[in-house]
């Protein structure tokens, strides 16, 4: 059996009712500025952006890119290559003009 899709719909639905019921069993909801909930100590928590570690050098490979762009460049200009013909389907008529047979034909 496939399970139906839930809707944006049914889903705040459910969530208005779980609110409701945290408010029923005497739970309480804070209000909060904008923001304040990622702050740690008044602070923006540092521990989890990765920007820790000292800068790396790193290795040049300008002496790869320039021989890249020169076999790209070096590469001579080919004529397009010759596509091959298709089989083509003839009919062969008979003497009255009615159709006998299809043949193939290069």
């Amino acid at each position: 059996m496939i399970k139906p899709k839930t809707t944006k719909k049914d889903t705040r639905k459910e969530l208005e009712s779980l609110v409701d019921q945290f408010i029923k069993a005497k739970g309480e909801i804070q209000q909060v500025n904008m923001g304040e909930s990622g702050l740690v100590d008044g602070k923006y928590n540092t521990s989890h952006i990765g920007f820790n570690e000292p800068k790396q050098d790193r290795t040049p490979l300008n002496h790869v890119v320039a021989a890249l762009q020169q076999r790209k460049n070096q590469k001579p200009a080919s004529s397009p290559t010759p596509t091959k013909k298709r089989p083509k389907k003839k009919i062969i008529y008979d003497d009255f003009g009615d159709p006998l047979r299809w043949v193939w034909e290069e």
